[in-house]
């Protein structure tokens, strides 16, 4: 049994911990050191109770988690040296369902530019491209994909999306600038390839390049796969009946809303992944919060899940 628990966070301004009322708040809080806390713990109650008789627990800790930063190589390493359970639970802040399918993501960093320099409004040239106008038709062209993407649905995980998060451009308001900046996301279903995803994102881009004279450079880096698990494998089997047993009701089937590291153990690694932690609040933000009780049900709920799929 396997917990994989991811120590790096999201670049914001840092936000010391405290408890007050039971509630864990500060930097990480619920992204993920919470459920770091739980997972040891859960791993400690074990050892000591001297009730675990059969198998091991691993745990397994790294970096190289949020984007856009991480890029996943120590997950890459880890599988690629055999450093894997047979199943894996990640405690990220996921509760109200088993996600058996979850989509793959890809992070867009556009820079669409021109030739010369920048230049007064006044002074620009006739038939100088335009790179805002460029970016507002490449943002137009990938709406127009999005839209198309959502006439194929999941019926768990919905359909694959194309976002759009942040554009930058210019120094001043009457200034033609040389460079535009999009930054986004292309979210696709397990059904979809990813080299197929690059591939027409990369055709799209140079339809748009040739069509506004800019010259348009990208980096789409599908980092983490769409995955689909079989509902019946034994990771699930043992974890519903520690969780059915820790809280008395049965969670049902659904998506994975977000990637995480689970989606490369199933996906490049062949290993059942589980992603469940506590109720918690604030991730990406600076006001993350988990409640303690939150902590020792995950916590529980992972030390029975391990003796179930051990077999002691």
């Amino acid at each position: 049994m396997q917990y994989d628990v991811h120590l790096d966070t999201v670049h914001l301004p840092f936000v010391p911990p405290d408890v007050k009322d039971k509630v864990l708040t500060g930097s990480g809080a619920s992204d993920m050191k919470g459920g770091v806390a739980a997972a040891v713990e859960s791993m400690r109650a074990l050892y000591d109770s001297g009730c675990f008789k059969s198998g091991v627990i691993m745990l397994t800790a790294h970096d190289h988690h949020e984007a856009p930063w991480g890029d996943g190589r120590q997950v890459d390493k880890l599988i690629e040296m055999g450093f894997v359970g047979d199943g894996v639970l990640l405690p990220e802040y996921h509760c109200d369902s088993i996600p058996v399918v979850g989509r793959g993501i890809a992070v867009m960093q556009i820079t669409i530019r021109r030739e010369g320099d920048p230049i007064h409004e006044v002074l620009r040239p006739e038939g100088q491209p335009h790179v805002i106008l460029a970016a507002c038709e490449l943002i137009r062209r990938l709406e127009q994909l999005g839209a198309e993407l959502a006439a194929t649905v999941d019926p768990l995980a919905g359909s694959g999306s194309v976002f759009i998060g942040k554009i930058d451009s210019g120094e001043i308001f009457n200034q033609a600038p040389t460079e535009c900046h999009i930054h986004g996301t292309r979210r696709w279903l397990p059904e979809e390839s990813p080299e197929a995803i690059v591939q027409q994102y990369d055709a799209l881009l140079a339809e748009v390049a040739a069509a506004t004279g800019t010259r348009i450079e990208s980096q789409l880096d599908t980092r983490m796969n769409a995955f689909r698990m079989d509902q019946q494998n034994l990771l699930i089997t043992a974890f519903e009946s520690a969780h059915e047993s820790i809280t008395g009701k049965t969670l049902p089937f659904g998506a994975k809303p977000f990637v995480d590291d689970g989606n490369t153990y199933v996906t490049r690694g062949g290993i059942p992944a589980i992603t469940h932690g506590p109720g918690a609040t604030g991730a990406h933000t600076m006001d993350e919060r988990v409640s303690v009780d939150e902590l020792v049900r995950v916590a529980h709920t992972y030390a029975l899940t391990a003796l179930n799929f051990c077999g002691c």
